[in-house]
């Protein structure tokens, strides 16, 4: 499986948190070659089952994405937006927006208002309407949109929107691909709504009641310019595995064995802690009577932003421990 090419094909679909039944079609039918069983939830999670007999393991990956949502359509066509997620006004001037009816359009400013002091209140979405009525007969109130920005190679660094979390999504499709045996009963879930407070992982969890539950995400790079070190992994440093964010401290026993899975298959791998912030695991841990949980994380610059940054050789050794964790005996 081409990591550029799968990561372009989901990036393709529409997926905002809270509609994210494109971007699942898409999933499944790459990772339905590899499956025992695939369903759907309630809330839209994909849950893609390969059985044994062993202990049940969750691998949880969502495939929700930040976005807008129109709000208001002005005289003149132009379109207030909310947001889904987390949406910083830095990061969207004039970037282009894609809505799942193919509209597409560009992210504005006031007249008048400094960029230094902009908030999400004094953007706009120009979709080249040339008044109000136009306006809605391309959108409507409650339509979603995503960024429309590419997906590209520079050497072995992938640049895109969406890292958070399409990569990840990528990671288990990988792993699907190369797991030929285990005993283990392996459910790789592809989560919904994480965006939004971890929605589709705590219904999957509680529903599955996992042995062990692995959030696979990125966690934010310690290597862009003048870092403040708020966090602990750097983009080539191998498979991130997760001790901390700020909704798990992750169960000792998983992140030693992640550790010697890691060391004894000679994957590369940092220890990832970060301040703030926080992945699937955070519901998954509390789930019922709680859940041994951990994390494998891939490094990522500028997350959140139209172009995100990872390192091929991380999404890779993020896709051998998956493999190795999901192989390994573990004793519940």
């Amino acid at each position: 499986m081409d990591i550029l090419k799968t990561l372009q094909a989901l990036n393709a679909c529409h997926g905002p948190a809270g509609d994210e039944s494109g971007i699942a079609d898409a999933i499944e039918a790459l990772a339905a070659p590899y499956a025992d069983k695939i369903k759907r939830d309630t809330l839209g999670n994909l849950i893609v089952r390969k059985k044994g007999k062993g202990p049940k393991i969750m691998f949880a990956a969502h495939m929700d994405s930040i976005g807008f949502i129109v709000t208001h359509i002005d005289e003149h066509g132009f379109i207030r937006f909310g947001k889904l997620g987390g949406l910083h006004p830095f990061d969207l001037l004039s970037t282009t927006v894609r809505f799942k009816n193919g509209v597409r359009g560009v992210v504005c400013l006031d007249n008048g208002v400094s960029p230094k002091d902009m908030t999400l209140e004094d953007l706009y979405l120009d979709i080249g309407a040339k008044d109000a009525d136009e306006a809605k007969t391309m959108v409507r109130i409650g339509d979603t949109a995503v960024y429309d920005t590419p997906t590209f190679a520079a050497g072995d660094r992938i640049i895109s929107p969406y890292m958070d979390n399409r990569i990840s999504c990528v990671v288990l499709l990988l792993a699907l691909e190369q797991l030929k045996d285990s005993d283990n009963d392996l459910y790789f879930v592809f989560t919904v709504q994480e965006e939004l407070g971890l929605r589709g992982a705590r219904t999957a969890a509680f529903g599955i009641d996992p042995d062990f539950g692995v959030a696979v995400d990125v966690t934010p790079a310690d290597d862009e310019l003048n870092p403040k070190h708020t966090c602990s992994s750097v983009t080539g440093g191998g498979a991130a595995i997760k001790v901390m964010d700020g909704s798990v401290i992750c169960h000792p026993q998983v992140v030693r064995s992640m550790e010697k899975l890691a060391e004894e298959k000679e994957i590369s791998f940092q220890l990832d802690v970060i301040r703030a912030g926080g992945t699937d695991a955070g519901a998954i841990h509390q789930t019922r009577s709680g859940v041994p949980s951990g994390g494998i994380s891939i490094p990522c610059r500028y997350v959140h932003s139209p172009a995100e940054m990872v390192d091929r050789r991380d999404v890779e050794a993020c896709a051998d421990l998956v493999v190795a964790f999901a192989q390994a005996e573990h004793k519940d």
